[in-house]
């Protein structure tokens, strides 16, 4: 089993919304890209929360992000996994979520994109930590309920904007 990496975080000085998954897929790794599986929801998500026009564009995904004051990262900084599945996640090493809020003040929220993602933020940060920190329906196509209802659980994102 090879060990992977994640990227580095996607964030600058007046994002306000950080949003975490795990760790990259094989199709994110190859494209070196954040979700950049065809099937995941994220970017199609985003673009319909900000009522934008979708583009498969990568540059323009990450204006949006930029001028909806969003930063991207991963919990895991680096893993063993087979697959893409965060089921086949071993022998995790974890990014310092806690470094980035303190480099990164005007953050004032969390979003874990999935349960993996938030059940290992909870064991990583701690406890009395003063930022929200809210799970959403994972966008990855692993997780099969419908785009409707993934697109209106994250809707919750826009009301801290």
């Amino acid at each position: 089993m090879n060990r992977i990496s994640s990227f580095p975080p996607i964030v600058s000085e007046d994002s306000k919304i950080l949003i975490l998954g795990s760790v990259p897929g094989i199709k994110s790794l190859e494209m070196q890209e954040y979700y950049a599986h065809p099937q995941n929801k994220f970017w199609r998500i985003l673009f319909a929360l900000f009522q934008e026009d979708f583009t498969a564009d990568y540059a323009e995904k990450m204006e949006l992000l930029k001028k909806n004051k969003i930063a991207v990262w991963d919990v895991i900084d680096s893993c063993e996994r087979k697959g893409s599945l965060d089921t086949e996640i071993k022998n995790e090493a974890h990014h310092d979520i806690l470094q980035l809020l303190q480099d990164f003040p005007s953050i004032k929220v969390i979003f874990c994109n999935g349960q993996k993602s938030f059940k290992t933020l909870r064991k990583i940060l701690p406890d009395d930590l003063k930022i929200p920190i809210l799970v959403l329906a994972s966008t990855s196509p692993a997780y099969t309920i419908p785009y409707q209802q993934k697109l209106k659980d994250w809707s919750v994102l826009k009301s801290f904007l």
